[in-house]
């Protein structure tokens, strides 16, 4: 290569590398994750590089000198751009789960399995029924969109309830059913319901849009007026049937994460699915907990605000599929066992156990294995919680960064704005402390009753007061800037028993 050649070509790699630091620091500044010290130091560091390839590259009289900069040159440029590239996926997929999404009540018309009619030549001249008040709002809206496509002649008949509707389509009083497709597992649940799959086929969904309103603030709750250092964010796995994690349906976990960022603790509380409680739509009636991810993710929040006497500022949603890909992608993670048990084909061993996704979901979701029931699946979801954070914040993370982005799209949805994510990135690289995180089971004693979605006797949890005002208390020390222990939850759970 001539000189005047070589000095060309020495130009364009710093000139290459500059525009890849710059690239670089811009996206640093833009995403708002980076402390200024970090972002200074990137700027010094970038700079004395630069000025270095720009040395070593002015002539071409010392070849060792100059191909030492051309070398240096390109892997200033291909590390700035990597670093671009993946500094960039993480902000696209970071706000891509933080936009606000409209919720989907996914109404299934419901034909009985023997029923071999092509359903769109059908489907004008069929009979219909609904249920007459639960889910009525959804319902109507797709029986709007059915009698568009359809024109049905004539208008559906009305059931008090789900059992009632199912039997009416059973002995052939309607051709058709229209339902929210969450309610099939509820049926499934009934006495005499419990091969519903295999009774009823599915042959037209409408989605129904709702937006997510978030509830007005109570200035009377314990966490009211609070510093805001400190928030809550209910964290919500819902059972669906669909892959879309917008899509109403119920709510297997329900865990409140109390953080206080100054303090650097992280409070679980978590409440058993069959919790028999009020929900914040069913005007009084009582209902499993579980049901109440139906009628939507804000429903669940009121109504565990109610149980708690406090405000959820946010929520994080996830379903069994995102749950998978995000502990795969990681790599798998180790979580910790209260017992030995054996279910699906898997084992688990008391101590720690190192699980992939599919085993991670069969160990967050069995109660049956165990004498507490729900009680102990509510604290096995709480350990796999802390397991997954956990291994997020390994060195393990940076290996498996990529595929855990790329299993965080589509998988995971919260109500935290963006601005808040990065400032809490951006806190804890400044301060690079630990987190103690405790977790506490609120719990309960099992029962039979009808609830508000179901019509019939079922299995529900009454909710013990001595375990929620645990919680509350607990909550509140948290919020105080107190530190929380398991130890001083024990302390808390004997003093408010005591007071009961």
């Amino acid at each position: 290569m001539g000189s005047r050649a070589g000095w060309f070509f020495g130009r364009l790699i710093s000139i290459a590398a500059m525009v890849s630091a710059a690239l670089l620091l811009s996206t640093v500044y833009a995403a708002k994750m980076f402390p200024t010290r970090y972002l200074a130091a990137a700027g010094a560091v970038c700079a004395v590089l630069l000025v270095l390839i720009t040395v070593l590259t002015w002539n071409t009289k010392s070849k060792a000198r100059f191909i030492i900069g051309i070398i240096l040159g390109l892997l200033i440029t291909a590390a700035g751009l990597m670093g671009t590239a993946y500094l960039r996926k993480t902000v696209v997929t970071a706000k891509s789960i933080t936009k606000t999404k409209a919720e989907v009540s996914q109404v299934g018309v419901y034909v009985n399995a023997s029923n071999n009619d092509d359903f769109d030549s059908a489907a004008g001249s069929y009979t219909y029924g609904i249920v007459s008040a639960v889910d009525r709002k959804s319902t109507d809206q797709a029986w709007e969109k059915l009698q568009e496509d359809y024109n049905p002649s004539e208008d559906p008949k009305e059931y008090d309830s789900l059992p009632q509707l199912v039997d009416a389509l059973r002995k052939d009083k309607v051709k058709a059913i229209l339902m929210n497709t969450a309610f099939v597992d509820v049926l499934s649940e009934m006495d005499g319901f419990d091969k519903i799959d295999e009774e009823i086929k599915l042959v037209k969904t409408y989605d129904v849009e709702t937006q997510v309103d978030k509830a007005e603030q109570d200035t009377d709750r314990i966490n009211s007026g609070k510093n805001g250092d400190t928030f809550a964010m209910y964290i919500s796995g819902i059972d669906t049937r669909s892959s879309q994690i917008s899509a109403k349906s119920r709510s297997d976990v329900n865990i409140i994460a109390v953080v206080n960022t100054k303090t650097h603790q992280i409070l679980l509380v978590s409440t058993p699915r069959d919790y028999y409680v009020p929900l914040s739509v069913s005007g009084g009636a009582k209902d499993k907990l579980t049901h109440a991810g139906i009628y939507g993710i804000q429903c669940s929040m009121d109504t565990l605000s109610s149980i708690y006497d406090m405000d959820l500022d946010y929520y994080f949603k996830v379903n069994f599929t995102g749950f998978e890909n995000i502990i795969d992608a990681l790599g798998g993670v180790t979580v910790h066992s209260d017992y030995d048990f054996s279910v699906k084909g898997y084992h688990f061993t008391q101590g720690d156990n190192n699980v992939d996704g599919k085993a991670a979901l069969v160990f967050a979701r069995e109660r049956h294995a165990f004498k507490e029931g729900d009680n102990q699946r509510g604290k096995n979801q709480m350990a796999m919680i802390k397991a997954v954070i956990s291994k997020m914040m390994s060195a393990d993370m940076l290996k498996n960064y990529s595929s855990v982005l790329n299993a965080m799209e589509g998988s995971f949805e919260t109500s935290m704005p963006y601005d808040k994510i990065s400032s809490l990135v951006k806190d804890q690289l400044e301060s690079a402390a630990g987190w103690n995180i405790v977790s506490y089971s609120a719990t309960g004693t099992g029962s039979q009753a009808v609830p508000y979605s179901m019509s019939q006797q079922a299995y529900v949890m009454i909710p013990d007061q001595a375990s929620i005002e645990t919680a509350k208390k607990m909550i509140e020390q948290v919020y105080d800037g107190e530190i929380v222990s398991e130890d001083a939850a024990a302390q808390t759970e004997a003093e408010t028993g005591s007071a009961q």
